[in-house]
């Protein structure tokens, strides 16, 4: 018995290890909201300018988010295998990253399936969606099916992971990001389409991109001390 105990040195040896390794992880590597920044900002000015010009590209400038989420995967992978030390913080970090990786990846699917599928409900029943000009100016149009207004509920999606992130960590940046775009959130309620998606721009910018920078300038720096 008296071998299976640590003594007062080793104990204190092996309680200081623990430290230097849970320092040595402090620090998120900024690498995963670096890609999910830039992802949204890209998609999102793509679909304003769309949106403004009239613009075609050929595809859905959206599936260049849901492809992110491949690489995501393999940036949670690695990080988890090169990581000295992993704190219950960081696996409720993981987790609401991982849920809103599937919350996004719903949600896509979501926009992309819907409109689809009410029309080919709407041509069931003999129902045509049609535009009306109330001034009469032009003829009643038919249009597609579509979901509207939906890029505010992104915006809510995309404060929630953020916010937690920077209430857990206690990183201001985060925050104010977090609450930034819950006002955009708000004004997107009563603005058009091409202005939700330079909304969607500009909070990916905010809680992203910009906090993304600056935790990957301090984990460049922390790794070099414990190099």
């Amino acid at each position: 018995m008296e071998k299976d105990q640590l003594s007062e040195q080793e104990s204190l040896a092996l309680i200081t290890s623990m430290i230097q390794k849970a320092k040595g992880s402090y620090h998120d590597s900024g690498t995963s909201i670096l890609l999910w920044g830039s992802a949204v900002t890209i998609a999102s000015l793509v679909s304003y300018l769309k949106a403004e010009f009239q613009l075609a590209i050929g595809f859905d400038i959206w599936l260049l988010v849901l492809a992110a989420i491949i690489p995501q995967i393999f940036i949670s992978i690695r990080e988890r295998k090169n990581k000295q030390f992993q704190s219950h913080t960081d696996i409720a970090e993981n987790t609401v990253w991982l849920i809103y990786a599937i919350t996004i990846f719903g949600l896509v699917i979501y926009q992309l399936i819907v409109p689809g599928a009410a029309a080919e409900i709407f041509k069931t029943e003999g129902w045509t969606l049609m535009k009306h000009y109330t001034d009469a100016n032009k003829p009643d149009e038919p249009i597609e099916p579509f979901v509207p207004g939906f890029f505010s509920i992104y915006l809510l999606v995309f404060a929630f992971p953020t916010l937690i992130n920077g209430i857990i960590k206690n990183f201001r940046p985060m925050i104010i990001g977090a609450f930034i775009t819950y006002v955009l959130f708000v004004l997107s309620c009563f603005t058009a389409f091409k202005y939700d998606m330079l909304f969607g721009a500009i909070t990916a910018m905010v809680f992203w991109f910009v906090p993304g920078i600056i935790l990957r300038k301090r984990y460049n720096r922390q790794k070099a001390v414990h190099v």
